[in-house]
Parts: structure tokens; sequence; C-alpha cells
């Protein structure tokens, strides 16, 4: 089964659409929220992230992995994809 992965976002974002794109290419789906503008989103976010003001801001399965830089790290590091999937779960990618 794929993970549940939530993407906190704002608009003119280019490391949201690195973002986008990097887990496009793993073919999996996310929700992605936008919080530009949206105070009180924010503020959550930078107290759940410990202090992390940027975006995006990425949950995978609940937990935290950080932004842009985190998640592409993850996946050189080959970490990604288990985190991803499951082990005996066949995936395609596009």
């Amino acid at each position: 089964m794929a993970a549940q992965i939530k993407m906190y976002t704002r608009k003119w974002c280019g490391y949201c659409t690195a973002a986008e794109r990097l887990l496009d290419s793993k073919g999996v789906s996310y929700e992605n929220i936008d919080c530009t503008g949206d105070n009180k989103t924010r503020k959550w976010l930078v107290e759940v992230t410990h202090g992390r003001t940027t975006v995006p801001q990425i949950f995978i399965n609940g937990r935290s992995i950080g932004g842009y830089d985190d998640l592409n790290a993850m996946d050189r590091r080959g970490e990604l994809d288990k985190l991803l999937w499951d082990k005996g779960e066949a995936r395609t990618t596009g």
C-alpha cells in the first residue's frame, strides 16, 4: 500500500514544484495543501516542524520529513522508496 503523503506548499514556490515532480515520478498520490495566505496553518507548521518556516513541508504517514532538499536527499540515499511503498507492492512510474 502506498504511503499517505501531505505536502504543504505556497503559490510560486519553485521548491514545491520540484517536490511535486519528484513525487509524481514515484507514481504516488499526495495531498497538496496550499497555505498561501493561511497564517493559522503556517503557524501550525512552524510548531510541528520545530521551527521550520520554509515550504514545502512534507509529511509521510504523519511523519515530518522536511522540505524538498530533505525529500531529494532521502531519494538519493534510497530511503524514499522504502517510505513510499510496502515491501511487496509492485509499482509503476511514469
